[in-house]
């Protein structure tokens, strides 16, 4: 038997067989060459924006201050000493007590009366042997040094008696800051936990540590506040001053890698800031004077978002929550 197929026929075979798989890859392909992207060339033209917040430039006084270490003591003890040879027989004080002018803190007996007692005599002849050591002054007992029984001679010490009021800080300077530190002159202190009190240097000690040539100055706590004795604190000093300077943030100032170039970024409108050289003067802790170029209180300048900016950047002013 002989098969005869024609040439349409064929054809018609072929494409009845393959156009189904064919119609759908070619419609795939097509798809993925030619589909529509939103985002194609979107970038183009475009510059980035910097998101920052703004700060003005403000008048006002600025202070640079230096701060050093400092101690308290009392300038003015008082030692209280026995007048006798004999036995401490009470203790009327503890440390940290407050005491009175003329207020009995001791009493000792007599070693003769502690003789006469043992010996059972002393029963006949009354004779007690007492004697009160009172206080020559008015303040608080910081130091105890015999307890109830101890033998002690004439003229041993008892307790010492510091004057509250003559509390100081003694106030360590480096000599080549000696400058800076006058008698007279107003200071902070600021004691440990950040709290300030007002201080005033009242004197000077006229000697130099060889070691690490410092002068100990005296600083007078203008305060009613009781302070204890041997507290470290800071005391910080007025350097130098100026009333009316034009100061803004540390924050909005920029600087080179050496710290000897000085910038901040100013806006010239709502989208575009650049860079503007300053001059700084009087630093504080977290603000900083310009001296030129002149700012008014209407320019504005970044805050935030500053840092790596080009001299011309286009930013997007934020609002600060």
């Amino acid at each position: 038997m002989n098969l005869i197929i024609g040439t349409g026929n064929m054809k018609n075979f072929i494409w009845k067989s393959i156009s189904p798989a064919f119609i759908f890859l070619f419609t795939l392909l097509a798809g993925c060459g030619h589909a529509p992207t939103t985002d194609e060339g979107a970038g183009d033209g475009v510059e980035a924006t910097t998101p920052v917040t703004i700060t003005n430039v403000s008048t006002g006084p600025i202070a640079e201050t230096i701060e050093l270490n400092a101690v308290s003591v009392f300038q003015k003890k008082v030692s209280v000493k026995a007048t006798t040879t004999g036995y401490v027989d009470g203790i009327n004080v503890s440390i940290g007590s407050s005491v009175g002018m003329d207020q009995v803190l001791f009493t000792l007996k007599t070693r003769e009366a502690n003789a006469l007692l043992n010996s059972g005599i002393d029963s006949l002849m009354k004779f007690t042997g007492i004697i009160n050591i009172k206080s020559q002054k008015a303040g608080i007992i910081t130091t105890l040094t015999h307890q109830k029984g101890d033998y002690v001679l004439d003229g041993d010490e008892l307790a010492v008696i510091s004057d509250r009021s003559s509390l100081v800080f003694l106030l360590q300077v480096p000599f080549e800051m000696n400058a800076f530190v006058k008698i007279g002159k107003d200071v902070e202190i600021v004691l440990p936990g950040d709290s300030v009190i007002k201080g005033k240097i009242t004197g000077s000690l006229p000697v130099v540590d060889a070691t690490s040539q410092t002068q100990q100055f005296v600083v007078t706590a203008l305060t009613n506040e009781t302070l204890p004795e041997n507290l470290i604190a800071k005391v910080r000093i007025v350097k130098s001053i100026n009333q009316t300077a034009t100061i803004i943030p540390k924050s909005a100032l920029l600087s080179d890698e050496t710290q000897t170039e000085f910038w901040v970024m100013k806006l010239i409108n709502d989208s575009v800031a650049v860079k503007v050289p300053v001059k700084m003067g009087i630093q504080s802790e977290d603000q900083a004077e310009i001296v030129s170029p002149i700012f008014t209180e209407k320019d504005r300048i970044l805050l935030t978002g500053n840092y790596g900016l080009a001299d011309t950047a286009k930013v997007a002013i934020q609002t600060k929550e």
